[in-house]
């Protein structure tokens, strides 16, 4: 990746006042970088009669299926010059990882820190945080491991750390330093994958125990429960944080995200569910339909397509397998593709991988 990209990417997503027309120019700029560099989507954009000339503006860059990068090496550079690869933890085809290959992490950091500083801390330079999670020594490939690493690193206060081992939850540790919290009266950040929330309240109730955190704590749940613990509606999972940690459901943010992309998106609290999902100026959505690419009605339910420019190294512009519907400030997520969206998403995978091995 040539530096001088990578640095207006970096300038651009530190001015949040950056505009529409800059956005599209470093997406074009980066969509012209791939189309040179990234054989595999190369092809694929000349499958579809898109080219450097016929690319005018983001919303036409093709979309990459989400399940290409389990099939495929989508890098600009060699996998072997990459600093990191962060892999998918493989639920749903569980013989297969996708692999989203980082030359250097400096645009993810960046990415993580300026979104989770403004969204999550609101203000706040420091607080102290439990990891619900494991550590990047203990799962290396993990995106989120590395996210709440960074998390903990710029953004926790002292009497941080993991309550996450090789041999388990360490229930006994997190339940002093969330008493200590409480006694002490001072704001407390608890963090990690909803299915860890779910198998310490499932611990607390057992011990017919439950914490009243002080004003100005708050709960950052990610990933769903993926099987790894019983599953909740969402509405009773709120409900049952708040009950277990004393903290409003408006101070609970879930984070939508995925190893796919290099950027998150976050909700502004869960008192009213489903809640608006939103990004940073960096990463733009849009609801299509999967089989023809284009946008659908504005109200009706599409499949979620992110162009990331943090993708800098991969491809910007991906297809999930995700329904939402837009609505102001964002759009609502609704759950996995089914019936003929998921068939128009695995035809859509079909011919990506047909003109990508060609």
């Amino acid at each position: 990746m040539a530096p001088d990209i990578v640095t207006d990417l970096l300038d651009f997503m530190d001015r949040p006042q950056a505009g529409d027309d800059e956005f599209n120019a470093l997406a074009l700029r980066l969509f012209a970088h791939q189309f040179r560099h990234n054989l595999a989507f190369q092809r694929y954009c000349q499958q579809q009669g898109k080219t450097l000339r016929t690319i005018k503006h983001w919303r036409d860059i093709p979309q990459v299926p989400i399940n290409a990068f389990k099939d495929l090496t989508l890098s600009c550079v060699r996998p072997e010059r990459c600093e990191r690869v962060f892999m998918t933890s493989g639920t749903t085809r569980a013989d297969v990882k996708g692999r989203h290959y980082h030359p250097h992490l400096r645009v993810y950091d960046r990415s993580m820190a300026l979104h989770f500083s403004r969204r999550f801390m609101r203000g706040a330079q420091r607080l102290r945080m439990g990891i619900l999670f494991p550590t990047e020594d203990m799962m290396p490939n993990s995106s989120l491991a590395h996210y709440l690493a960074l998390a903990l690193r710029d953004f926790g206060a002292p009497g941080s750390g993991y309550f996450v081992n090789p041999q388990g939850m360490d229930t006994e540790g997190l339940c002093d330093s969330l008493a200590r919290a409480q006694r002490d009266g001072e704001p407390y950040a608890l963090l990690g994958a909803s299915y860890s929330f779910v198998h310490f309240m499932d611990e607390l109730r057992q011990r017919g125990l439950a914490f009243s955190l002080p004003p100005g704590s708050r709960l950052f749940d990610t990933g769903g429960f993926k099987g790894q613990s019983r599953e909740l509606a969402m509405d009773d999972f709120y409900r049952q944080l708040t009950a277990s940690f004393g903290v409003p459901a408006s101070a609970c943010t879930n984070m939508y995200g995925m190893t796919e992309l290099s950027t998150q998106f976050y909700d502004d609290g869960n008192a009213t569910l489903p809640a608006v999902k939103s990004g940073p100026h960096w990463i733009r959505s849009r609801l299509v339909d999967p089989l023809s690419g284009r946008d659908v009605p504005t109200g009706e339910r599409g499949v979620l397509a992110h162009c990331d420019l943090a993708n800098f190294n991969s491809v910007t512009t991906i297809l999930t397998e995700d329904v939402g519907v837009a609505v102001d400030g964002g759009f609502l997520l609704l759950g996995r593709a089914q019936g003929a969206q998921a068939k128009g998403c695995s035809m859509a995978m079909d011919a990506f991988l047909q003109a990508a091995r060609a």
